[in-house]
């Protein structure tokens, strides 16, 4: 069919050329792959990476795709994109948009796996690898604004293992040169590989939901590639027998415009999040409350003294797997509220370090935990566009200090400044890289449309 939902996705993924993309596009896609880079290789020293590395490893007979930290270690190209993926959500650390999702982690480890997989004469130019991150994108967006429940902060299944599987396909399908007929297979075959849900949050497997995002959208350009068909009417709304719509309660498709003059990618009209420190994108709210309340609380009382708190209270949104009492892992830790809360107040700060077995069981922050109450404001929405986080302390003495957050820094309202995002790439990429490594990738990225070889990277 030519004027399908579905047949509107397919033709746009070939259609798609650099001029299509402004220069804020530009510039905010690289912003994107950046940080995702960063991001990979801190990533790449966690133990859940280890573990898929290991997984990866006993099957792997065709070695040409390279693994973020691990120089000299290749695997196939979408067990590649798996493992890298973990890498990328090993700490959720990866940025965050809005309707929520991670876009960047679900499409670059595909293409990076890609482009490496393509024969010499065949590989993408810097400028074709930009321009299918920026369909993948465009995808996963567009996709999420079919739903308004996909606005919420959710509930039933993680959004990336959706759309991102389906931004994956959409961007291999880009950098692969499928046909518009071969596009739409591949979306529809993406469609039966999706899907994780919420109640691996907060544990080992949740880093899955991205590593399977971005390998099995490579998976499902690749199976099209070859001949594999779907059901052409996949992103359609059809009675009586669901696809895409099947994850969404209320799914509204519209037909996505050809690119050019009567089209603008999502990307120019809104920034994403960018993380200043590895956990839940909710946290970070919560954080910025706790260091403001604890800068007043440093003026009242001359020093950070515990004891004279009575009790901490968290106004702060309803969203049952972020809140979390009494975290007693790293991944629960990173994913609950009143840890990094009160980890900001005890320390003045929220790190890597944070996350550690050490720091998760110290008494002084278990005492601290003991003081908080969580309470749920009618006004304050489990939404990432309009959420506040707030924290009083309730002193001994009746006097009540409050911090208040609805912007935090890094916020796509409130972007983070090149300087500050170039100094979270040094840092996480410090730990695998020596320093003219990292220099050379950041001028890499930054002369991205200038690269005769996008398998550089």
């Amino acid at each position: 069919p030519e004027d399908t939902v579905t047949s509107s996705f397919a033709s746009f993924i070939p259609a798609a050329r650099p001029e299509h993309l402004s220069k804020t596009v530009r510039h905010r896609s690289k912003r994107m792959i950046l940080d995702s880079l960063g991001v990979g290789l801190v990533g790449s020293t966690t133990r859940v990476f280890d573990i898929a590395l290991r997984y990866c490893r006993l099957y792997s007979p065709v070695a040409v795709s390279s693994v973020y930290g691990k120089p000299g270690v290749k695997l196939s190209p979408t067990l590649a994109a798996f493992a890298n993926g973990v890498a990328t959500h090993s700490m959720d650390f990866d940025d965050t948009w809005h309707p929520a999702t991670h876009p960047s982690g679900a499409v670059l480890p595909a293409l990076l796996a890609a482009s490496q997989m393509l024969p010499p004469g065949t590989k993408p130019s810097g400028m074709d690898f930009l321009l299918a991150f920026n369909v993948g994108l465009e995808v996963q967006g567009r996709l999420m604004h079919f739903s308004t429940e996909a606005h919420d902060i959710p509930k039933r299944f993680h959004p990336p293992s959706v759309v991102g599987t389906m931004g994956s396909a959409a961007a291999a399908a880009k950098l692969l040169s499928l046909s518009r007929a071969q596009c739409s297979h591949a979306l529809g075959i993406a469609a039966s590989l999706a899907g994780a849900p919420m109640a691996n949050a907060a544990t080992q497997a949740k880093p899955l939901h991205i590593g399977n995002a971005t390998r099995l959208g490579l998976e499902a350009a690749l199976l099209a590639a070859r001949g594999m068909e779907a059901n052409p009417l996949i992103l359609d709304d059809i009675p009586g027998c669901s696809g895409f719509g099947a994850f969404y309660s209320v799914y509204q498709p519209k037909p996505l415009a050809a690119p050019g003059e009567h089209h603008e990618f999502l990307l120019e009209k809104q920034d994403v999040a960018f993380k200043r420190f590895p956990a839940h994108l909710g946290m970070h709210w919560v954080v910025d409350a706790a260091l403001s309340v604890r800068n007043l609380f440093v003026n009242y009382a001359g020093s950070f003294s515990p004891s004279l708190i009575r009790t901490i209270v968290l106004k702060i949104p309803v969203s049952k797997y972020i809140n979390r009492p009494a975290p007693s892992s790293e991944h629960q830790a990173r994913h609950s509220f009143q840890f990094n809360a009160c980890t900001a107040l005890l320390d003045g700060e929220v790190g890597l370090g944070s996350f550690t077995e050490g720091s998760i069981q110290r008494q002084e922050l278990r005492e601290l935990l003991g003081k908080v109450v969580v309470e749920h404001p009618e006004d304050n929405a489990a939404n990432f566009d309009k959420m506040y986080g707030e924290v009083a302390l309730l002193l001994h003495s009746g006097d009540v200090l409050t911090g208040k957050c609805d912007t935090f820094y890094g916020h796509w309202r409130k972007p983070l400044s090149k300087e500050s995002l170039l100094k979270k790439f040094r840092a996480n990429a410090s730990h695998v890289l020596p320093e003219e490594k990292i220099e050379a990738i950041i001028t890499l990225v930054d002369n991205l449309e200038d690269l005769s070889d996008g398998s550089q990277l």
